[in-house]
């Protein structure tokens, strides 16, 4: 498989993205613990608003270009226990470079709402949006 165009980055609305982005964004509990930036694929971001986002009726979604990250970015598996090809079945991109996520690296910024329980019509809205 291919190097997708963009990666993307979840933040609950707990956690607002401050508008503008600052130099360097405040890393999410999870990314802190973890000693990595969690991202999804395009494809994997329905899967991830589905799993891990059910108690938020907002998120923001941040477009971050894979290029400007690739030498950084390991594939692995949730926990980043096991390393796997890029883009293979269950393996996520994990950003590893020291917490460092900002205005320069994000091409652009959305906001999702859940409706009716779920994430289906944010996804169909924003298709286009979702690179893959």
């Amino acid at each position: 498989m291919g190097e997708p165009r963009y990666v993307y980055k979840l933040v609950p609305s707990s956690s607002p993205v401050p508008d503008p982005l600052p130099e360097v964004l405040p890393l999410s509990d999870l990314d802190a613990s973890s000693g990595f930036i969690h991202l999804s694929t395009a494809t994997q971001v329905p899967g991830t608003l589905k799993h891990f986002f059910t108690e938020h009726d907002k998120v923001y979604v941040l477009r971050i270009e894979y290029a400007l990250h690739q030498d950084n970015i390991k594939w692995e598996d949730p926990k980043a226990e096991v390393c796997g090809e890029r883009g293979s079945e269950g393996f996520f991109p994990h950003l590893y470079n020291g917490g460092r996520l900002g205005s320069a690296e994000v091409e652009s910024v959305a906001v999702w709402y859940r409706n009716s329980g779920n994430w289906d019509e944010a996804l169909d809205k924003a298709d286009a949006w979702l690179v893959y």
